[in-house]
């Protein structure tokens, strides 16, 4: 806008004006702040409410334009639940202390009980190296001591789980950080795959070690041979294992495409794969916000094994079967 100094300035050059209208644009400036301004070069008049219109309809576009909310999305598409998207003005201080909690209780917890991990591991190697069931039956109490206080865990088709002892390929929907703690819940000693670099992490890697956790590097094509060969011979010794084909955490809560080796390593085996549907961790606590834990609950649905020697065939069957059940609660 032109100030008043700015205003004089021009008034006295003002050229295509006429002596009289330069007198009433004054006059109108002084007593309604509606005046003119002038380009002397171009020797033209322009109304100064024309700048006033054309500032505030900038000032109104940007303020529009700056209060949409902002969601976390992801890029990534499939089929899922649509209220994974997890808006970040609905992050609420209660969030935080919830998240700060939950990870002071899990801390305590594994703190005492790899006290017992240690001392009964020498024993577990000696008569049951492969399954394991006395780690994992450790690993069950620190998981559902974790949960207990903050979320309440829901089974369904429980009677779809084969017998403890017998070994099979189990796949499920991967959400959240808080998959791992509810799948614990289900007392079965499946070895996980996970990232070598967690396996340095003091109290955490230490329980991954003696729970015979399978190390796996990412973007490396021969430790990643060297993965699948490991689960096929645990499966043949009598152990189960367990894979999330996704590859990795659903951003959005959507069904990503499955990668085929898990469902390669059933065939090559012949152990039926058992599918899992997780509802719930996502919103719980989303991909990406770990520090914070949101009031809910979580859907476990345990779905019919497949069996067969195409791994084409029971990746789809797995897919499917998930997809549908998420559709279903969405």
């Amino acid at each position: 806008m032109f100030s008043l100094m700015q205003f004089r300035a021009c008034k006295e050059p003002f050229v295509g004006c006429s002596t009289y209208k330069q007198a009433v644009l004054w006059n109108s400036y002084n007593s309604t702040l509606n005046g003119a301004s002038c380009i002397p070069r171009k020797h033209v008049c322009v109304p100064w409410y024309n700048y006033l219109q054309e500032f505030n309809q900038t000032m109104v576009h940007k303020q529009a334009k700056a209060s949409r909310p902002v969601v976390v999305r992801s890029e990534l598409a499939g089929t899922g639940i649509p209220d994974s998207a997890y808006p970040l003005s609905d992050i609420t201080f209660g969030s935080k202390v919830r998240g700060i909690g939950f990870y002071v209780v899990t801390a305590i917890a594994a703190i005492f009980l790899i006290v017992l991990m240690i001392a009964q591991h020498p024993f577990v190697l000696l008569f049951d190296q492969y399954r394991r069931k006395a780690q994992f039956s450790i690993a069950k109490i620190w998981a559902s001591l974790t949960v207990a206080p903050f979320f309440k865990i829901e089974y369904e088709r429980l009677e779809n789980l084969p017998p403890p002892d017998v070994p099979a390929v189990y796949v499920s929907n991967h959400q959240s950080f808080l998959d791992i703690y509810t799948l614990l819940t289900l007392g079965r000693s499946f070895k996980f795959i996970s990232k070598t670099g967690i396996f340095l992490f003091p109290i955490i890697g230490w329980a991954m070690l003696m729970l015979g956790v399978i190390p796996l590097k990412r973007m490396d094509s021969r430790s990643q041979m060297e993965c699948l060969k490991r689960c096929m011979d645990l499966l043949k010794k009598g152990s189960s294992v367990f894979f999330f084909p996704e590859g990795t955490r659903s951003k959005d809560g959507k069904l990503c495409a499955f990668k085929k080796g898990a469902f390669s390593v059933a065939a090559k085996v012949g152990v039926p794969v058992v599918p899992i549907t997780l509802i719930g961790t996502g919103k719980i606590m989303p991909t990406g916000l770990e520090g914070i834990l949101n009031p809910g609950s979580v859907k476990v649905i345990i779905h019919k094994p497949i069996e067969g020697s195409d791994a084409a065939v029971l990746c789809n069957e797995a897919r499917s079967a998930i997809a549908d059940a998420l559709q279903h609660q969405g």
